[in-house]
């Protein structure tokens, strides 16, 4: 399997594990009716990859991937949205500073996190979902 896709199976084996224990899964196409985005969907989607040289022996391989977070809000309920705005920072500092562990004893280890923008008005807007996503950046050496 590709090494992109190993870090996102990872991923999704932390959010379903305690604490978080969510429904998580890896998508290539997270789309969803809106009366699916009636609970909370997880969403972790392979993102991108970066490959630079250390020797003649290896290589760094930076590894993104986008985890979702949706889910179907009266854009005017403040307290819902705070709560879902809550869960993205929980996620976020769950899986920060944390390593992976990858098929064949590899790991991959925490380098960053960004959630820019923290939330989609637009889909909050038409569509009356939140949305958030969060991309995060692992490093494997190989």
């Amino acid at each position: 399997m590709s090494l992109v896709v190993d870090v996102a199976d990872a991923v999704v084996a932390m959010l379903k594990a305690e604490p978080l224990k969510l429904d998580a899964i890896r998508a290539y196409r997270p789309e969803f009716e809106l009366v699916e985005l009636k609970t909370l969907r997880v969403s972790v989607v392979p993102r991108g990859i970066e490959i630079t040289s250390l020797n003649r022996n290896a290589n760094q391989h930076d590894v993104s991937v986008d985890v979702g977070v949706q889910q179907k809000v009266d854009p005017n309920d403040a307290a819902a949205l705070d709560a879902l705005m809550a869960k993205v920072q929980q996620i976020a500092d769950e899986l920060r500073l944390r390593r992976l562990t990858l098929p064949n004893d590899g790991s991959a280890i925490w380098v960053k996190t960004a959630n820019e923008p923290v939330y989609s008005p637009d889909h909050l807007q038409t569509k009356q979902v939140f949305t958030s996503v969060l991309t995060l950046t692992y490093r494997v050496v190989r």
